[in-house]
């Protein structure tokens, strides 16, 4: 099988191959580690393209202190072209502006520099397909169930803006959407902020502020999640520290402990 490998030196002496492993798997899923614990180094094997290319957008960052360089010997495609377009998308398919706004609500620190190199790459080289098309047909699917006939959830809290916190609780209890709702980005959608994180999901238009409203609408719901709220939807599948590519839905927040990215 196929992998696309990034190299990581300059590591820590601190740093282990599950601080590694819990801060890349953030990228996409990770195939394999190879970590050397003496010479500072680990090369990263990845299943996807894309999330070699989300990896090498950290270089310059710090783990534990230490300054990162994240090298590659090729230039990684941006997307598996050989992968149906079919398939349900994975953590790499997603906008890379939403990987960084993932970061931040697990309690990692970004710099800008690298919050603008997220959204370079996605004006660049656009959104996945797979994600794009999740994103609006779940827009559209839930809308219809929850409002009738051609209507999308975004459209919906659009409309009622005026008293979108009031309307959107209304439409949310009367219209069942809480039923449907049942992932992050389905409840993300039905919310005050609905059209907000439409558009963020699915335009390449953004701005540095936007990544960080984006994190606290996610540390938000992990909150609620891990407070056991009623209703409140699982936050964005994101890969479990501790398991290389493995997904998780509704993980704790790190705060204090989590390593940092500068």
């Amino acid at each position: 099988m196929t992998t696309y490998t990034v190299h990581v030196s300059n590591l820590s002496p601190t740093t282990t191959e599950q601080h590694i492993s819990d801060f890349f798997t953030f990228c996409g899923k990770i195939e394999s580690i190879d970590f050397s614990s003496d010479k500072h180094t680990a090369t990263i094997n990845f299943e996807k393209p894309s999330a070699a290319k989300t990896a090498l957008m950290l270089n310059g960052g710090t783990l534990d202190g230490a300054h990162l360089i994240i090298t590659s010997d090729t230039v990684h495609p941006d997307h598996d072209e050989g992968q149906a377009k079919d398939v349900p998308y994975e953590q790499s398919d997603k906008p890379r502006a939403g990987i960084a706004a993932e970061y931040l609500a697990r309690g990692y620190t970004l710099s800008d520099q690298i919050l603008e190199r997220a959204i370079d790459i996605d004006q660049k080289h656009g959104i996945s397909s797979r994600f794009l098309s999740y994103i609006q047909n779940l827009d559209s699917t839930i809308g219809a169930k929850a409002l009738g006939p051609e209507k999308t959830i975004s459209g919906k809290v659009q409309e009622t803006l005026a008293s979108a916190t009031q309307q959107a609780r209304a439409v949310d209890e009367q219209k069942g959407i809480s039923k449907q709702a049942g992932d992050y980005y389905s409840r993300a959608l039905a919310s005050p902020f609905g059209q907000k994180v439409f558009s963020f999901y699915t335009t390449t238009s953004k701005q540095i502020h936007d990544i960080h409203e984006e994190a606290r609408r996610i540390a938000d719901t992990h909150k609620a999640a891990a407070s056991g709220a009623p209703g409140a939807a699982s936050p964005p599948t994101v890969p479990a520290p501790g398991s290389a590519g493995a997904g998780i839905t509704g993980a704790e927040v790190k705060t204090t402990e989590a390593p940092t990215v500068v």
